[in-house]
């Protein structure tokens, strides 16, 4: 026997399959664990749509917010700034100024602007407004899909149905209060604005109407803690969300949660111009149309960093702060359907999926053994070594398996072992045609390596693909067929010829080709 380094290679990959995958095989308490998907420990299934209209609208609020930091930044004069679902409108009070907007207009992308006189309105196309449209979707998307990874829960499936209908599937998901939480930060909008209490107006809100108070350009929100309380605020806000960029829970004074924000370059600017020019009035935060705090500015407030302050619990601070951290939703979701699923059907498709591995794995060891003899033995422990290194690397990447994933692996079993069929052919051929056995099992390794890498990597392509374009189940089929198939290439083609180059000599003094490969002579 002579020791080479396919068999050293061989040998480390085998320690590490069995290492890794004890966790997960003996389901410890410590160790990296493959978690099972939706279909096999059950959890919670949404369909849900997306308001897209909202979008429009959202967008032409942020527009409008825009104009008025501009104007007020280059000591412009505008008068009457208003705004609909599509359009903003206002008027320059000195026509002199209105150049000054043009470079202004020009940064805003599928817009129209019409100029009457002293009289700007500012447009988006049917294109820029369906373009709108689609990106709340795909955002709402990447949106959902960060907060349920900063949530915890591993892989979940957020994926676009439709053109404004979004699956969610969270595997895991067993008690109401999971459930209810999970619910609450995926709908949340975390829509954070700062906006300017209308001091000269705010003393006779609770006799105004929402009519009335849109004749000011105001409108009238409630207190989150105290619903009782009204606020009346410019509808157009200082700054929003947009322009966060961090969001952390932290604890006053007193030791009560609370979220620290912090804004962007643009944001601090503008937060800092703002509260410089109104101090001795209020600013109010407001969250989802809900007045948080409504502080008095006492003095300029720069670098860009606030609070907000409320009734939380701690784990109502964290899930706000993952909300806002992860950005707000252009467009309100709502729920087309929900259903929980049991665990019993996975325990039942697990049980199923079990009898056919194990079934087709001792079937295809019994085949090998009777048919190759040894060199089916050699073949088995390939096989065996890349279950091992397959589920190790699952477990090390805390990957999720799904029923299809279960199909991949099953059917990964039959296409590992059929490299070996392939070698094994092979050096039987070249044996009848007398080749001694070292020549024997160089070439016959040599002679099948193109046609199992040909098949091998069209499959891995054909993988690849269905990760990158399929969802959900279809994933986890495409990844556990690309690791089965990158392991049984290194079992198959580098593990079994390391096997074969320590036996060589003691294959060929047996002089026993029936015993070692099945064949007579």
């Amino acid at each position: 026997m002579k020791l080479n380094y396919r068999i050293v290679i061989f040998a480390l990959a085998i320690i590490f399959g069995v290492a890794f995958s004890i966790p997960s095989l003996m389901q410890s308490a410590t160790g990296k664990k493959i978690t099972l998907g939706l279909d096999l420990q059950g959890g919670l299934h949404m369909l849900l749509g997306v308001k897209t209209d909202e979008a429009t609208k959202s967008r032409i609020k942020s527009i409008a917010a825009s104009i008025k930091h501009f104007a007020e930044r280059n000591d412009i004069l505008i008068d009457g700034l208003t705004f609909n679902d599509t359009s903003v409108k206002f008027e320059v009070l000195d026509t002199d100024d209105i150049v000054k907007f043009d470079d202004f207009f020009k940064k805003i992308e599928g817009s129209i602007v019409t100029k009457q006189g002293s009289i700007i309105s500012l447009t988006l196309t049917p294109k820029e407004i369906k373009k709108t449209k689609q990106e709340a979707v795909s955002q709402a998307i990447e949106t959902i899909r960060n907060r349920l990874d900063q949530f915890g829960l591993s892989e979940p499936v957020v994926a676009k149905q439709g053109k404004d209908k979004i699956l969610v599937e969270l595997a895991g998901i067993k008690s109401q209060a999971d459930e209810q939480r999970a619910r609450e930060l995926i709908s949340r909008a975390a829509k954070l604005e700062l906006m300017a209490v209308d001091e000269d107006r705010n003393a006779r809100v609770y006799n105004m109407s929402e009519s009335d108070a849109a004749e000011y350009g105001d409108i009238i929100l409630s207190d989150a803690k105290n619903p009782s309380i009204k606020y009346l605020v410019r509808e157009i806000p200082i700054l929003d969300g947009g322009m966060l960029t961090d969001a952390n829970m932290g604890f006053d004074k007193n030791n009560r949660p609370l979220i620290n924000f912090k804004l962007n370059a643009e944001g601090a600017d503008i937060f800092g111009d703002f509260t410089g020019k109104n101090v001795g009035k209020r600013l109010a935060v407001v969250l989802d149309g809900k007045v948080y705090s409504a502080p008095n500015i006492n003095e300029r407030i720069g670098g860009g960093a606030g609070q907000i302050s409320g009734n939380y619990t701690v784990m109502e601070a964290k899930d706000l702060a993952i909300a806002l951290r992860s950005g707000a939703l252009l467009a309100p979701i709502y729920m087309m359907e929900k259903r929980s699923v049991g665990p019993s059907l996975g325990a039942d498709s697990i049980k199923a999926s079990m009898v056919a591995l194990i079934g087709g794995f001792v079937l295809v060891i019994l085949f090998m053994m009777v048919y190759y003899r040894m060199a089916g033995v050699i073949a088995n422990i390939a096989l065996i070594a890349n279950l091992f290194i397959l589920l190790a690397v699952m477990s090390l990447f805390g990957a999720t398996l799904t029923l299809p994933g279960m199909a991949g692996i099953v059917l990964t079993v039959g296409m590992a072992v059929d490299a070996n069929v392939i070698i094994s052919e092979r050096i039987r051929e070249l044996i009848y045609e007398g080749k001694s056995m070292h020549k024997a099992i160089d070439e016959g390794y040599a002679n099948a390596m193109r046609a199992i890498l040909d098949a091998n990597i069209t499959t891995l392509i054909a993988s690849v693909v269905l990760y990158a374009y399929g969802t959900g189940a279809i994933k986890g089929f495409a990844v556990t067929m690309s690791i089965g198939i990158m392991a049984s290439m290194l079992t198959a083609i580098l593990g079994t010829h390391g096997i074969y180059q320590l036996l060589e000599n003691k294959i060929s003094k047996s002089k026993n080709n029936k015993f070692w490969f099945g064949i007579k002579g």
